[in-house]
């Protein structure tokens, strides 16, 4: 293929790249904008096969039958309530795959393979045209480290990321110092690339870029809560792009350094509003430091004696005369699977003629947009799911707010206690409502490990027990009223 034909079919899936995300910002254009994205990476595929020289097209078959063997698979399978460790899985993939083509290139243009371990302390003497003359050379071999570097802090970030999501990984794990430490690794990364780009042919100092990347990856998220993990999947999805958008500078590939920036850009962005939804810095969160809380608070002291548990068709009484209903999901709806019954539930107000809408919190669930996808999956309109900031405003005109499993997004000591680690949070102000209703196993405290005195409010009443069932209860309930 002629040269300006590939940068012509290059520039098409950059402008479906970007249609594709602009698609995917509203619900309605989702489906497209996926499709658009997916066929521009298929152009972009297709053409890079066909220019490059000597590729054996039965390596290429196989990656793509098996690729889609498991891709088919997880689609059928995997739970919209365990997306987020998926997300978090194909965050890390993306992070692996431009790790392994950056070590590749290395390991191409060095021409080392080492016979022994005592081979690999010892530095070879690379021409510089291996890879590039004067500033391109030196571009090239930085590219390459800051790849591997950024590819393998996304790997085992994400792994870790998965694990947390999957409760696989339940206990807290940090270096001294925290961030300091944190600190110190990717100095020492740092130091490593210095002495890679002086002599590229270094496989120790490429070892170490290595080996110091991975252990950050991991030192970076296990102190993190499960409650902080939307800013971390975000994060970890910006660095996925930006090795991505580094590996097209080693390839010299156009269209992946687009898609990559795209992603790494958007990622950022995204980053950054979740900080700002749950009051952290982005600083914090790049050095795995998220916000430290003041004194122990007594749980007992805020609940003793104070707190009002109901049934089901107690509830259905007081939703039959109802006029305005919201409903605030949270990650107790998605452990559930919950969704589809809090459609039936709305069905059957909206029925009775009650006015319904979804307060939706930035950081409620374990992604950014947990509680769309699962309302999405339900088929709730989404029109009905309306933004904290929007919502907050109403709650003083509204009867009753059923609030399942949402704890900390709706934590009034958020606005109240200053020695809280949510102080500051913006939170959905349920408190402010006529009644609230709690859908909850128990009194036991959301992820940040607080209690939550919205539990022990005059107004407010519990219904103990798995979401779903309570639900489904209610409606029963409501219907037969």
């Amino acid at each position: 293929m002629s040269p300006n034909l590939v940068s012509f079919v290059y520039l098409i899936a950059a402008i479906l790249f970007i249609l594709g995300i602009k698609g995917l910002t509203k619900p309605k254009t989702a489906v497209r904008g996926n499709f658009l994205s997916a066929t521009g990476m298929l152009l972009a595929v297709t053409v890079t096969l066909l220019t490059v020289n000597n590729v054996d097209f039965s390596y290429v078959i196989a990656g793509v039958a098996v690729g889609a063997l498991v891709g088919g698979i997880m689609a059928l399978k995997v739970q919209m309530t365990s997306m987020p460790q998926m997300v978090a899985l194909l965050n890390g993939f993306g992070g692996g795959a431009s790790l392994t083509i950056a070590l590749a290139e290395f390991v191409t243009r060095v021409g080392l393979v080492p016979s022994s371990l005592s081979d690999i302390a010892q530095p070879v003497a690379v021409s510089v045209n291996a890879f590039g003359d004067g500033l391109l050379g030196t571009i090239a071999i930085v590219s390459i480290g800051l790849t591997v570097l950024i590819g393998a802090v996304t790997l085992t970030g994400s792994l870790v990321a998965f694990a947390k999501l999957q409760e696989l990984m339940k206990k807290a794990y940090g270096l001294p110092g925290g961030p300091l430490g944190n600190g110190l690794l990717l100095l020492g990364a740092v130091v490593s690339l210095v002495i890679l780009v002086n002599n590229p042919g270094n496989l120790a100092a490429m070892l170490a870029i290595l080996g110091l990347a991975l252990l950050l990856g991991l030192f970076l998220v296990m102190p993190i809560g499960g409650a902080d993990m939307p800013v971390v999947i975000a994060l970890l999805n910006s660095y996925s792009g930006i090795a991505a958008a580094l590996a097209g500078f080693i390839l010299g590939n156009t269209v992946l350094i687009v898609a990559g920036s795209l992603v790494g850009t958007s990622g950022l962005i995204l980053t950054q509003i979740m900080c700002v939804a749950m009051n952290r810095s982005l600083s914090n969160v790049l050095f795995g430091k998220m916000a430290a809380g003041g004194e122990e608070i007594d749980a007992d002291e805020i609940y003793d004696g104070k707190v009002t548990s109901a049934q089901p068709d107690e509830v259905a009484l007081m939703l039959e005369t109802a006029k305005r209903v919201v409903i605030i999901p949270g990650f107790g709806m998605a452990m559930a699977q919950a969704q589809h019954a809090v459609r039936e539930l709305a069905d059957a107000l909206e029925g009775q003629g009650a006015e319904v809408e979804y307060g939706i919190h930035p950081v409620a669930g374990r992604m950014p947009g947990h509680m769309n996808v699962l309302l999405a999956e339900a088929e709730v309109p989404y029109d009905k799911l309306v933004e904290m900031d929007r919502i907050n405003p109403t709650f003083e005109d509204t009867d009753v707010v059923i609030v399942i499993g949402a704890n900390d997004v709706t934590n009034p000591m958020a606005r109240e206690s200053e020695g809280s680690p949510i102080y500051g949070m913006p939170i959905l102000n349920v408190d402010k409502a006529k009644n609230v209703v709690v859908i909850k196993r128990s009194l036991s405290p959301g992820f940040a490990g607080l209690p939550n005195p919205l539990f022990a409010m005059d107004h407010t009443v519990m219904v103990y027990g798995d979401g779903k069932k309570a639900v489904i209860e209610m409606t029963t309930a409501l219907n037969q009223l």
